[in-house]
């Protein structure tokens, strides 16, 4: 019997070879860990010491330490810090470019995640390049999948020339679109704590809630180098588009803060009153101190019995809320009406309330824009209405015809109409003609609607009655004392009609409350309607008024 052999002696003699060994020659792990803790700290240290003096010395915090103050303590994860630019163009190599620009991850606020997109204005003036949106990108995926909400902190020059320029270009713009399939399953906060252009000035057009910091932050759709270039008009950045211009005239941003610091609270605050996404309730606050039961004597000094005669509804929605807490939307664009949130028993509302400060509360196109996007606003994401109606009507004449009054009065009848959340309405005082319609009047699918002692609800008030009733008899008597005391005594006639027993005795409003109960009352009605469900007949969406 053969002897058995051992694999290594069946080989050939001339195949025995010895096989060279390969000497490792690279770092030892706790080399390659040292050298990992350099690269990551160079890359946290974004555009280097000589770019965040300056952006310190323009008055603004770095990226990170926005992003520090903004989180939870020790909540926020970053992704893609070791990201940086990849471009070919001969302008771009050697360019270094730590996160790209673009500081991405999640962190907690009040315990809940939010994503997080914000540009770093120390690396290359926080421009939009290719790495930093593939990232962007991946948070928007993240907020969508995961229902959660996003925010962006934009300080950028926009898009990146010298990576955008060319025909490449064709293949971007998905951010908008992805915004636009967010809208309303998410919120969606974008803070204007610089300068934002062309790209990044879409994003706040496209969000639900823009806040934006004095002095330091605009948005425009061209920088001014650009807007020499294309129309030869010299204009420096807050001329065009700073927090004084789109918070007062074009209604772009919700809200003018002082510094970085009050930026990041507004943002705190904001989201405080929302849900992380559509599917879900409001957060109920947990520290409840002001008791829903206590009445608001202030109110009889606050609001004079004379209908004509103006005050500060914000004082009575402070006297309202729950601690007096009341965040405003927009409060210096379209005055003559007042958005923003507050809680009753600890749960968060959308007040809407007429301002007889400015055109004695009527509604005019900017006015009737305000309150149909807040309706809306709230309306997607299940946080209740509630409605302060002190409303002259709508404003009328040849100039708000020509800027297409009936039109933009449309959305605000649209709006409120379609929301499907609980609203409960309070009849103050006046409660004229279409106002009385947008204001959430009966018919509009009030949960619980109310009034004061001193309501009038009427297709119009006792003057403009008077006007149209009696415009012949009036015409008959020669102008003088006669005249101005027949007018008095027909104007008195027609208060008797709009007294508002005569709709509780209709059943049209469901109490007259004394004001002081006020509080109490929108805290019931909007108890009783929290389990509100609508059916509505199916259809892909209305058409909206544009």
């Amino acid at each position: 019997m053969a002897a058995e052999t051992t694999p290594a002696e069946q080989v050939p003699a001339a195949e025995k070879q010895a096989v060279p060994t390969l000497t490792y020659t690279g770092p030892t792990m706790p080399e390659a860990v040292a050298e990992l803790e350099q690269k990551k700290e160079q890359y946290r240290g974004m555009g280097g010491p000589d770019k965040v003096a300056r952006q310190h010395s323009l008055g603004k915090l770095t990226v990170r330490e926005r992003i520090e103050r903004l989180f939870d303590p020790g909540t926020f994860l970053e992704t893609g810090l070791l990201g940086h630019q990849q471009s070919q163009n001969p302008q771009m190599q050697g360019k270094f470019t730590p996160a790209d620009g673009c500081v991405t991850g999640i962190g907690r606020i009040d315990g809940r995640r939010v994503c997080l997109v914000a540009y770093d204005f120390t690396v290359m003036a926080g421009s939009m390049g290719m790495v930093g949106e593939l990232k962007a990108a991946r948070m928007r995926e993240l907020a969508l999948r995961e229902r959660m909400p996003i925010v962006w902190l934009i300080d950028s020059a926009g898009a990146r020339i010298q990576e955008a320029a060319g025909s490449m270009f064709a293949r971007t713009g998905e951010l908008f679109r992805e915004q636009v399939i967010m809208s309303g399953v998410v919120p969606q906060v974008a803070a204007m704590m610089g300068p934002g252009a062309a790209g990044t000035a879409y994003i706040p057009g496209l969000a639900d809630f823009v806040p934006m910091v004095k002095g330091v932050s605009s948005m425009a759709l061209g920088g001014p180098h650009l807007v020499k270039a294309a129309v030869g008009e010299d204009v420096t950045e807050q001329e065009m588009g700073g927090s004084q211009v789109h918070n007062k005239i074009s209604g772009v941003a919700d809200l003018e803060v002082a510094d970085d610091d009050a930026c990041l609270d507004a943002i705190r605050h904001y989201l405080s009153f929302f849900p992380p996404n559509n599917r879900e309730r409001p957060p109920i606050k947990g520290d409840l101190r002001d008791p829903i039961e206590r009445r608001c004597e202030e109110l009889y000094d606050i609001v004079p019995a004379n209908p004509r005669q103006a005050y500060d509804v914000r004082k009575v929605i402070k006297v309202l809320a729950d601690d007096g807490d009341f965040f405003p939307m927009k409060p210096e664009w379209a005055r003559s009406i007042v958005t923003g949130f507050a809680r009753f028993g600890a749960r968060p509302a959308g007040v809407v309330a007429n301002q007889p400060m400015f055109l004695g509360g009527a509604i005019d196109v900017n006015a009737a824009d305000k309150a149909a996007r807040f309706v809306w606003l709230c309306d997607a994401f299940n946080i209740p209405l509630v409605f302060l109606m002190d409303c002259p009507g709508f404003l009328v004449g040849s100039a708000v015809e020509k800027q297409g009054i009936i039109r933009h009065g449309s959305k605000m009848l649209f709006a409120v109409s379609e929301a499907t959340v609980p609203k409960v309405t309070v009849v103050m005082r006046k409660a004229y003609g279409a106002g009385y319609f947008v204001m959430n009047g009966t018919a509009y699918e009030a949960d619980y609607i109310v009034a004061w002692p001193t309501a009038e609800i009427s297709v119009m008030g006792p003057d403009g009655a008077v006007n149209i009733i009696y415009r012949k008899q009036l015409a008959e008597i020669p102008e003088g004392e006669e005249r101005t005391e027949r007018r008095l005594q027909y104007a008195e006639e027609i208060r008797k009609t709009i007294d508002p027993y005569i709709a509780a005795g209709h059943a049209q409003v469901d109490d007259i409350i004394d004001p002081a109960e006020t509080r109490l009352a929108i805290w019931k009605g909007l108890q009783v309607s929290k389990g509100k469900t609508i059916t509505r007949p199916w259809r892909k969406h209305g058409v909206l008024p544009v």
